[in-house]
Order: structure tokens, then sequence, then C-alpha cells
């Protein structure tokens, strides 16, 4: 399961999911639960932006570990490689006229794009 964040379209703005083929997202009608829909009724995927996030968390375990392992240069190593991930923002759009733009990580995203190609 990997978490898609909405941002704009025919959806609910909050957290969606993909799991097993599937993009699970909220809709006034689904706002429970959210909607099931197999990544087959998808009619194209675009990018619309890549970009590298650093996340805080990571950026110090890394840091730390660094630290132990090699002393202060471990340390500015683990700072600066650590925590490092990619997101994408993407525009889809489905076969029965509906529109999302959303965000997730580049590998969730290149398995939805892959069910379109």
């Amino acid at each position: 399961m990997a978490k898609i964040k909405v941002l704009a379209g025919d959806f609910i703005k909050t957290d969606g999911e993909y799991s097993w083929g599937s993009l699970i997202l909220k809709t006034e009608e689904h706002s429970w639960f959210g909607e099931t829909i197999p990544l087959s009724q998808l009619d194209t995927v675009d990018i619309a932006t890549e970009e590298n996030v650093k996340k805080i968390g990571g950026t110090v375990g890394w840091g730390a570990a660094g630290a132990i392992i090699l002393g202060p240069v471990g340390l500015l190593a683990g700072l600066l490689l650590g925590g490092k991930k990619k997101e994408v923002t993407f525009v889809a759009k489905f076969k029965d006229g509906r529109k999302l733009m959303a965000q997730t990580d580049s590998k969730t995203f290149i398995k939805i794009q892959a069910a379109v190609f």
C-alpha cells in the first residue's frame, strides 16, 4: 500500500492509496472508505513535476548512524545524504471523464504509469 495525496480534480483533497493494482480515492459518494478504481480505468497519466524531498527524520537517523560509525565525517555525510525521497506530482484522466492531480513517491508513480502504457 502506498499513499497518494490528492491535490485537485474530481476527488476529495485528502490522502488516497495505491493497492493491488487499484487506486482507492474518496469522492462525495464514497467519502467513508473511498472508491476503489482499477488502474485499467485510467486513460492517461502525465507527470506534472518531480522533486527531491529531504525527510528530516531520515536525515537525523542517517547522521547519527554515520557519527557512530565514522565520527564527525560520518555525521556530515549522513546529514547530507540521508532521508532523500523523490516525489512525483501527476495528472491522471479516467475513461469515465474524471480527472485527478495527485502526488506520490516515484516507485508508485511508475506502477501507475505502466498500467496505461
